[in-house]
C-alpha cells in the first residue's frame, strides 16, 4: 500500500501539520483528519524511487572497471576527432573521420 501525505487546511492560509497515512490506491482520498476532524488536502509529492536509480548507482554502473568486466569498451575524445580506449578490448585509438 502507497503512503500519501497531507496537509491540514487551516483557515489563516498557514501552513497546517503534515501527516502521513497508508492507503490502498482504490480508498478515497482524506476529507477530514482522522484524529481531529479537521479538513485536509493531499499533497503532490516525489516518488519514492529505489536506489538503483541514484546518480552515484549510474556512475558505478559506468565505471570502466564495471564496462570491462561486462564485456564493454569504452572510449573518450582526446580531441580533432580521435578518440582514446578507457577500457576493454579493441585498438587503443580511433578516429571519427
Amino acid at each position: 500500500m502507497p503512503m500519501y501525505v497531507y496537509q491540514v487546511v487551516t483557515d489563516d492560509g498557514s501552513e497546517g501539520e503534515v501527516f502521513e497515512i497508508f492507503q490502498s490506491m482504490s480508498d478515497a482520498p482524506l476529507t477530514k483528519h482522522p484524529r481531529t476532524g479537521q479538513p485536509v488536502k493531499r499533497m503532490i509529492t516525489a516518488p519514492n524511487l529505489p536506489a538503483t536509480y541514484t546518480d552515484a548507482a549510474t556512475k558505478t554502473k559506468l565505471s570502466d572497471k564495471n564496462l570491462e568486466r561486462m564485456g564493454f569498451t569504452k572510449y573518450q575524445r582526446a580531441g580533432d576527432g580521435q578518440y582514446e580506449k578507457r577500457t576493454g578490448k579493441g585498438p587503443r585509438t580511433i578516429s571519427a573521420d
